[in-house]
């Protein structure tokens, strides 16, 4: 399906003319040979730029010949290589391989150049005539800029102002090449269902985080014990005959597949995993509200109350418009994340919905979410990064989230599915680790109790704003440690180590053996306060102490210890609102 759903996507590209035609792909270029019509070499043009927003200069990606499938041998691709093929040098240390490239490069640009009447073409077949490979790294026009042409950045050749493989004639033949390279077997393919040549190699795709910089391989086996249902495969390594797709659709997945890879503004990483997602008609627009949706702004003109007001017409079940412009509510939308395995890729996912299908979850997923928030913070809505980033150490090296867990939690935002456990465990972790409940920690607390369905808490110790009328003890537990805080901080201001910093987790842990001792030490603490300020915390208690129908436990429950937590970031977010107006409490 993940190939369908690809081969589709590029036929929209190719119908807005966004996206390579057969025989071409993207490449990243950086440097251009600037040729005479009788092959000198006169300098070289860098062609590296930089992005809006970057702080490093980039490559250029420009359409040239289709490249091949590299493998440890030798095999040059046309008017785009690096300094090996093109230059017979390198930065490897391998001066005999480095001559086998040229060697290589020489012989296919001589064989489809041949009979083609240009200036370019000429100037090019001319050049691999007469360049001395073997001092190529003394030419005066080399020599200064040896170190970069040699590091392994793509080369093309440009003539008369004119970049090789934009001039017609050659452009022609190379079509034509491709055209007439015959010889494939046939079979029926597993893409498009029809009978048609079977591509043996597959393209590489370039992009994925932690991958190998040359490209890695979606689909390709490699040894015997991959072979079944009669699909023989000779030494050949990466041969895709195991799993027949034409050559057309093989190019079609591929490129739109490093055409998303290579859309910086559209591509996401979570954890180890680099993460694409499409509409079917290639609607850029659903892309960024997509993006921007679960993802936070990258930049994009739309803001959070555009955002709120595509959100809500899901929920409302209208029609979807950003800026005036139409949403396809009903338009296919994919998700794929892929990770890094060796020379090949790993599927972690592939996501499929409707566009509008997809917003709903997400927009649920914030509903469960919500949650009273400090004035400061500024966000509205709670990210995935973000929400991710509440489950690490912030002052490890390594600040990435665990990628089963990233994973699975993003499969649970976008199928509306319960939430991982590894969520909760490691967002109980960190508070634990760090006596602090923050914001996104509460949330993932709230939004986990609220949607997992294997959870079975009262729904009123869930609400977006303190529950004062509650008695499940958990929570209320979670409230009177909050006010013994408060009291020690009246009491003592300034104090360096306060009750949470030596009793916050066993509290929630073991309240039975924890709150006869904050009891005792709440009492210490109101005898330093003035008559109106102790007579303030004693009803403030008194109220709370009402609440309790039982005797406080010994021991609590994991989910119970979260349902601590929660009482206890509701109460404090009650003391720091700003709706409260605490001096007039304490006055009346």
């Amino acid at each position: 399906m993940i190939l369908q759903a690809l081969a589709a996507y590029y036929e929209a590209l190719k119908q807005k003319g966004k996206i390579s035609p057969p025989g071409w792909s993207a490449a990243k270029v950086s440097f251009a040979l600037l040729l005479t019509e009788d092959g000198t070499l006169q300098g070289v043009q860098g062609l590296k730029f930089l992005p809006e927003g970057a702080k490093k200069e980039a490559p250029q990606v420009m359409d040239v010949p289709e490249q091949v499938k590299k493998t440890s041998g030798v095999a040059s691709n046309f008017l785009c290589e690096n300094s090996s093929y093109f230059l017979g040098v390198d930065a490897k240390g391998k001066p005999e391989r480095s001559k086998q490239c040229f060697e290589a490069a020489r012989a296919l640009h001589k064989t489809l150049l041949a009979g083609v009447d240009s200036p370019a073409a000429r100037a090019v077949t001319a050049f691999f005539d007469r360049w001395d490979a073997e001092n190529a790294a003394q030419h005066p026009v080399i020599a200064p800029l040896y170190d970069e042409l040699t590091a392994g950045a793509n080369l093309i050749f440009s003539v008369n102002g004119e970049y090789a493989q934009n001039d017609p004639a050659i452009a022609e033949k190379w079509e034509k090449s491709k055209t007439e390279s015959g010889g494939a077997r046939e079979e029926v393919c597993l893409v498009t269902g029809e009978r048609a040549p079977i591509a043996r190699l597959h393209a590489s795709i370039k992009g994925v985080k932690g991958a190998q910089s040359s490209g890695a391989a979606l689909v390709s086996f490699n040894v015997a014990a991959l072979e079944s249902y009669g699909k023989e495969m000779s030494d050949d390594t990466g041969q895709g005959y195991n799993a027949p797709v034409s050559e057309k659709a093989a190019f079609a997945y591929t490129t739109a597949l490093n055409y998303l890879l290579a859309d910086r503004k559209h591509v996401q990483h979570i954890g180890d995993t680099t993460v694409v997602y499409w509409a079917e008609d290639a609607d850029e627009l659903a892309q960024d509200v997509f993006g921007f949706s679960l993802f936070g702004p990258t930049g994009d003109v739309i803001t959070d109350e555009d955002l709120a007001g595509v959100l809500a017409a899901v929920a409302q079940g209208g029609p979807l418009y950003l800026k005036g412009l139409p949403l396809e509510p009903k338009n296919k939308f994919y998700v794929l994340g892929l990770a890094p395995n060796a020379a090949r890729l790993s599927v972690r996912f592939f996501l499929q919905d409707s566009f509008g299908g997809m917003l709903g979850h997400i927009q649920r997923h914030y509903d469960a979410l919500k949650i009273i928030k400090p004035a400061y913070e500024k966000f509205e809505l709670l990210p995935l990064w973000r929400l991710l980033n509440e489950t690490v150490n912030q002052k490890s090296k390594d600040k990435s989230a665990s990628p089963p867990m990233a994973g699975a939690v993003l499969r649970a935002i976008l199928t509306g599915t319960d939430y991982p456990a590894s969520l909760f465990e490691n967002v109980m972790l960190r508070i634990r680790a760090e006596q602090e409940v923050t914001y996104g920690r509460a949330s993932i607390l709230k939004a986990y109790f609220l949607r997992n369905r294997s959870i079975h808490l009262p729904k009123e110790v869930m609400e977006v704003q303190l529950n004062e009328d509650t008695t499940y003890m958990p929570y209320v537990l979670g409230r009177l440690f909050s006010v013994y805080v408060e009291i020690q901080e009246a009491a003592n201001p300034g104090i360096n180590t306060t009750i949470k910093d030596k009793y916050f987790n066993s509290a929630a842990a073991t309240p039975g053996v924890i709150f006869p001792v904050l009891i005792a030490l709440a009492e210490k603490h109101l005898k330093k306060l003035d008559n109106r300020k102790k007579t303030y915390y004693e009803k403030k208690l008194g109220k709370l102490w009402e609440r309790f129908e039982e005797t406080i436990p010994k021991r609590m429950a994991v989910e119970d210890q979260g349902t601590f937590y929660l009482g206890y970031y509701y109460q404090t977010q009650k003391r720091y609102t700003k709706k409260e107006n605490k001096e007039e409490e304490e006055n009346g």
